[in-house]
């Protein structure tokens, strides 16, 4: 029977915990650059990227079409794909065989920039993300900028509408009334044929009424951009290009990438109307800026390596509302998608921070799946369908991979057999399995089989539901005064799924649920050895250090939830 005071202690956690988690993430570190370019599954993964793609473009559907492609890690690019047109314009071929240096309009992959520089004044203290926006220009009108801050800007959250002259059907058709409408006037109505200047644009908000309240909801709008780009030329005294350039491009080495229209030499010109000649004014900061995929890959390791250091206020790649799927979310400027579709192991989702871009007669795209430590820059030029299909033949077998080698390499460095030196009775085995991770197979501790004498306890954690005990990085790591540096994983206990109700997909992560004697009993600290494998590792609670016993493996167990129904037979533990 259990002591009065600690059944209290676990009735009060159950009550905290109910909502359960079933597929941790992330489940590992992200595999190294060498792991990656040394793994036969991701160059496999990289040849039928390949094979589909060349594929693809053989249609006639796409002789007008060019594409650059190019796959990196936050510190090395991996792979890159590109393709030339067969079919160009004689008048304008733009460069003759496309390559990483080869430069297209991004469109408002803009925005991303935009909002670093917004980050980067933050951090100056030349600005606060969370002054109202009318604090840096004179706004008028019926919106409520004084309800609207800079990250509710930079979210897509200030209700403002969507466009500013772009959209406008009266200079898109020549013939509106024939669509139904009525006939107007275009007196005073925006057209931008030459830019646009800041001025034109606050004077046209000053007549616009909200979309939504402040906050209310996120909504696409490209003049939330243009007002920061605004803010940018404010604060720091230079033309937003011209600030963007000095402060982002010129550091990163995007040597290829610019506000200002390059040679047509070295540009993706598709044949037929784009806007490879447009000069967006006012509207640079939304859509205006001229890269390559190479330059891309440039920013893209910049983000991933510090997208969660640039400021103790933002976190970067952190969610600011969710859009109208369940999948679905907005950042800064981000379009955030996490979807469990795509593993084949695992129901465990897959984050992809991304941000697309649109122009005519070029369509962008650049995703990062930062648990993977994985950015991709996808950049077309011609028909708007290719992108997606390219997306789709990149992203899936690529985070396949990148999963299968994570998991090689989880069971490579850190699986084994761990025990104290005699004469204590301390042993832990830990086992992966692509479904379920790195998780407790067994442990002894001072001669106590802890998974049964702890399998009351900690039932009541879990609502009766049998569990498994799986390990996560926490991305801390400790230092032992040695000169060595650990890393720190938590253990959380990951209960048996129940049906498919309809609250059963909620989830509020709970590491930490127990201690002892002021210490976390399911901290560990693994200590590198040798060729990268785990030779030690401190059970922080239990206050031992075991060491791996060499020469003993633990086997590696590869699950297919798709084919097994969710259902493992060791142990008949449902997956979920």
């Amino acid at each position: 029977m259990l002591h009065p005071a600690i059944t209290i202690i676990l009735i009060l956690l159950a009550a905290q915990t109910y909502a359960a988690c079933y597929d941790p993430s992330p489940a590992f570190l992200p595999p190294k650059s060498s792991t990656y370019r040394d793994s036969t599954i991701l160059g496999d993964a990289f040849k039928s990227i390949t094979a589909s793609l060349d594929k693809l473009v053989a249609q006639s559907d796409f002789d007008t079409s060019s594409f650059s492609i190019e796959v990196t890690t936050s510190t090395h690019s991996l792979w890159e794909l590109h393709h030339t047109a067969r079919d160009k314009d004689p008048e304008r071929p733009g460069a003759e065989k496309v390559n990483g240096e080869s430069v297209y309009r991004v469109a408002s992959i803009t925005k991303a920039f935009t909002v670093l520089a917004i980050i980067q004044q933050h951090v100056a203290g030349n600005l606060s993300i969370d002054d109202t926006i009318d604090q840096y220009l004179d706004l008028g009108g019926d919106i409520r900028w004084s309800d609207i801050t800079l990250r509710t800007v930079a979210s897509q959250l200030s209700g403002i509408p969507r466009d500013f002259a772009m959209s406008d059907i009266l200079f898109g058709f020549p013939d509106a009334v024939s669509l139904g409408l009525p006939p107007v006037s275009d007196e005073g109505v925006p057209r931008c044929d030459s830019p646009c200047s800041g001025d034109d644009l606050l004077k046209n908000l000053a007549t616009k009424q909200p979309m939504w309240p402040p906050k209310h909801k996120s909504s696409y709008s490209n003049i939330n951009f243009d007002l920061l780009g605004l803010v940018v030329e404010n604060v720091t005294g230079l033309a937003y290009g011209e600030y963007v350039e000095e402060a982002i491009l010129r550091p990163l080495g995007m040597d290829s990438s610019s506000f200002i229209r390059p040679d047509d030499s070295v540009g993706v010109l598709p044949s037929g109307f784009n806007y490879w000649d447009y000069e967006g004014g006012v509207q640079r900061p939304t859509g205006g800026l001229y890269s390559s995929t190479s330059d891309m890959s440039k920013f893209l390791r910049h983000v991933l390596a510090n997208h969660n250091t640039l400021s103790p206020q933002v976190s970067w790649f952190a969610p600011g509302s969710y859009s109208e799927s369940v999948s679905s979310y907005y950042g800064m400027p981000w379009e955030i998608y996490r979807t469990s579709s795509i593993l084949p192991s695992t129901l465990r989702p897959i984050t992809f921070v991304t941000k697309g871009g649109a122009l005519p007669g070029y369509f962008t795209y650049i995703i990062m799946a930062p648990e993977y430590d994985l950015g991709i820059s996808i950049f077309t030029a011609g028909p708007a369908d290719l992108l997606d299909l390219i997306r789709e033949a990149v992203t899936v077998p690529l985070l396949r991979a990148a999963e299968e080698t994570a998991q090689q390499d989880l069971h490579d460095r850190y699986t084994g057999i761990f025990a104290a030196a005699a004469p204590l009775n301390s042993t832990l085995v830990l086992a992966q399995s692509d479904s379920e991770g790195l998780y407790i197979d067994s442990f002894i501790s001072n001669s106590t089989v802890i998974l049964e004498a702890w399998q009351a306890p900690l039932l009541a954690l879990t609502q009766g539901r049998p569990f498994r005990v799986q390990f996560v990085p926490s991305l801390l790591y400790r230092e032992d005064g040695g000169g060595r540096r650990g890393e720190v994983w938590r253990g959380i206990l990951v209960p048996e799924k129940r049906g498919m109700g309809a609250w059963d997909d909620q989830c509020t992560t709970n590491y930490d649920p127990l201690s002892y004697a002021d210490k976390p009993l399911l901290e560990v600290v693994f200590w590198e050895g040798e060729g990268g494998v785990m030779e030690e590792l401190e059970m922080v609670g239990f206050r031992v250090v075991l060491g791996r016993v060499e020469g003993e493996r633990v086997d590696r167990e590869i699950v297919d939830v798709n084919k097994e129904g969710f259902t493992k037979e060791k142990g008949q533990k449902v997956l979920g």
